[in-house]
């Protein structure tokens, strides 16, 4: 079964897509940062006032065809966290292609039958296992959200390993998609990537691949802040 999103374009014309991606409105930014007009999930998830010691996250270096993309990882999802490290550790993802690409949308990928002959095939393989959702508040689908493709069961699950990076915005598939990442370098790798000529199916008439991924030393970010407990004031 191929996976499923829904695509609302600029008309709010309700169109369902083939196989997962994430949906979002045209702008253009650094390759270094997110669109200063949009706020990243780093700083979503440290909103509160009461904070804990800084974590550290781990990133991934994806390096294409086109240039090289690194994303963070979020430990709020860490059934998504580990089970993408494991393929980036087992080089699942090497010589895979992106094979499905919308402008002003999202640019997809992690379908190993994506490198078979056969492109009629592509976004239906995967492990053999669906991840179970992991929605957490706070995480939105903004410019450089990395998450989980799934098809139309019921527990909304993930797919084992496609996944998407979105091109811009996509608010209306908030919750309905596992967002488990973060682009922090590459954004013009993303653009470039988005907007190459495509065919049939949304798949780039020239191919696009993963060339490898590394997974690289984790990095301190932003500490993620929790609620004090009710009742209790914080100290000082």
């Amino acid at each position: 079964m191929k996976y499923l999103l829904n695509q609302i374009g600029i008309s709010a014309l309700s169109i369902l897509l083939a196989t997962a991606t994430c949906n979002n409105t045209a702008s253009e930014s650094s390759s270094e940062e997110i669109n200063s007009t949009e706020t990243s999930n780093a700083e979503a998830l440290t909103s509160d006032p009461v904070t804990k010691p800084a974590e550290k996250r781990d990133t991934v270096e994806i390096k294409t065809s086109m240039g090289d993309i690194t994303v963070v990882l979020f430990n709020e999802t860490p059934l998504h966290r580990d089970n993408f490290l494991k393929h980036v550790t087992s080089n699942y993802y090497d010589g895979v292609l992106f094979h499905r690409v919308i402008a002003n949308f999202m640019i997809q990928t992690g379908d190993p039958l994506s490198k078979d002959a056969d492109p009629n095939n592509d976004g239906t393989g995967g492990p053999g296992y669906r991840v179970p959702a992991e929605f957490v508040p706070g995480l939105k689908h903004v410019k450089g959200s990395l998450a989980a493709a799934r098809d139309n069961n019921p527990e909304m699950a993930s797919s084992g390993s496609q996944f998407y990076i979105c091109h811009v915005a996509t608010p209306w598939l908030d919750g309905q998609y596992t967002i488990f990442g973060e682009t922090i370098k590459g954004l013009d790798v993303v653009d470039k990537i988005a907007m190459v000529q495509v065919g049939m199916n949304d798949r780039p008439v020239k191919d696009v691949k993963i060339i490898s991924t590394t997974h690289v030393n984790a990095v301190k970010v932003p500490a993620i802040k929790d609620k004090p407990a009710s009742g209790k004031k914080s100290g000082k």
